[in-house]
């Protein structure tokens, strides 16, 4: 007869073995406010394709110009370029390379983790507080924001899962999960390779829409109609334009068709990388994805909040200016994103991950993150000739600008 003890034992190690099948840490989790004074509590997918997190929320950010001051260094050949002002704002501009416009805005989107809260702020705008204490409002450049946000659903642990809009809401907070168990399903996580052979890993999203186990891929079968959960899927493979082999969990393949789905109307795969950030393969690009299990989630504990853009920055005459830096006049935390693309497949970085960049043309740079990876990009003005300006605070009183022509590369502290 077995000891109370060892029965304790063995209980206590099926309780350790149960923990991460239940447990979800890494799901977006917090508490929802609404303006009719109501509490929900629990796990929450945002727009539908957004459920972890290191899932990016995306907007658009107002840019201040009335801060920009020039070092002398490089104030001579800037004054002599011709420019358009309103109301001292720089709207319209010649450089070396021709004529550009200068926005007042800019695209913006950070990681749900490093958030605190959320409050909407009119139809279309929301105050984002990071767990630093900043506060930055971004208004509606995606559906992620505002009225046209396609979903907000949470799972609450009394009232079950149901789905709020955006004017239902007064303020979400953000929080650990503390062990709850999330009813969506398991975020899926996978390989993706495209037909250049490069090979993508990390959390999923399938078609800008599904991003858990328990949704459905839909297709035809020759005359049948399909909906296959995606935790019964082993492999998508892309046969054609308008077609993709599917092979199941038990060994089965089906060629599936007549569905955005599994044909070019796909909105595009995106991996959510913890140490990149996010990499979008369209449809024409895409070869095949491998689902498999994924490591250890990122807690909300993993996500710092942010804090402001330091390094070394390396000119081509040979200077050097170490400080805060304000990247593109633009991004100046490390939870914003570098945009960039390389051969077709788009590439959002996370500032905080990256080691340096390098000019390497004036219209492409070398990104090189701190887990050693590089990546050559281009067709964004965050690493070609329509960048704005590299701004260096070597103190609270000195601001320097280094200009495309003059940059060569910069070093990141962080």
């Amino acid at each position: 007869m077995k000891t109370p003890y060892v029965i304790l034992g063995c209980l206590g190690l099926l309780v350790v073995f149960a923990l991460p099948a239940f447990a979800e840490p890494g799901m977006i989790y917090g508490k929802i406010y609404t303006v009719d004074n109501e509490v929900y509590e629990g796990f929450i997918r945002w727009d539908r394709n957004e459920g972890s997190w290191e899932d990016i929320i995306d907007g658009t950010k107002e840019l201040d110009r009335h801060k920009k001051r020039r070092s002398s260094k490089y104030r001579d050949r800037d004054d002599r370029r011709k420019r358009v002002e309103v109301f001292g704002i720089t709207v319209y501009s010649e450089d070396d390379y021709g004529w550009k416009w200068s926005s007042s805005s800019a695209e913006s989107g950070m990681r749900v983790g490093h958030l605190k809260s959320l409050i909407p702020d009119g139809d279309n705008e929301a105050i984002f507080v990071f767990k630093s204490g900043e506060e930055v409002y971004l208004s509606q450049g995606s559906t992620d924001i505002g009225d046209d946000i396609r979903e907000i659903i949470v799972d609450d642990e009394d009232e079950g899962t149901f789905e709020l809009y955006w004017d239902d809401i007064e303020r979400i907070d953000f929080e650990a999960s503390d062990g709850a168990r999330c009813p969506f399903g398991e975020r899926l996580y996978g390989t993706v390779v495209t037909r250049r052979g490069d090979e993508f890993s990390g959390f999923i999203c399938w078609d800008m829409d599904e991003i858990f186990s328990t949704d459905v891929l839909d297709g035809r079968e020759k005359r049948r109609k399909r909906e296959i959960e995606f935790g019964n899927l082993e492999k998508i493979e892309r046969r054609s334009s308008s077609s993709a082999m599917v092979t199941m969990k038990n060994g089965k393949k089906i060629r599936l068709d007549d569905s955005n789905d599994v044909n070019s109307g796909n909105r595009g795969v995106v991996i959510s990388d913890f140490k990149l950030g996010r990499i979008i393969v369209e449809w024409d690009d895409f070869d095949y994805v491998v689902f498999t299990d994924a490591p250890r989630p990122q807690e909300y504990d993993d996500f710092d909040g942010g804090r402001k853009l330091e390094g070394t920055v390396f000119t081509e005459d040979g200077d050097k200016y170490t400080g805060r830096i304000r990247w593109d006049d633009d991004e100046e935390y490390t939870w914003e994103l570098l945009d960039g693309e390389n051969h077709d497949i788009d590439f959002d970085i996370e500032f905080g991950m990256i080691a340096a960049i390098e000019k390497v043309s004036y219209n492409s740079s070398r990104v090189t993150l701190k887990d050693g990876r590089s990546f050559k990009l281009r067709g964004s003005n965050d690493i070609d000739s329509d960048n704005k300006g590299i701004f260096i605070f070597e103190n609270e009183d000195d601001e320097i600008i280094v200009d495309w022509e003059d940059f060569e590369r910069v070093e990141f502290s962080h």
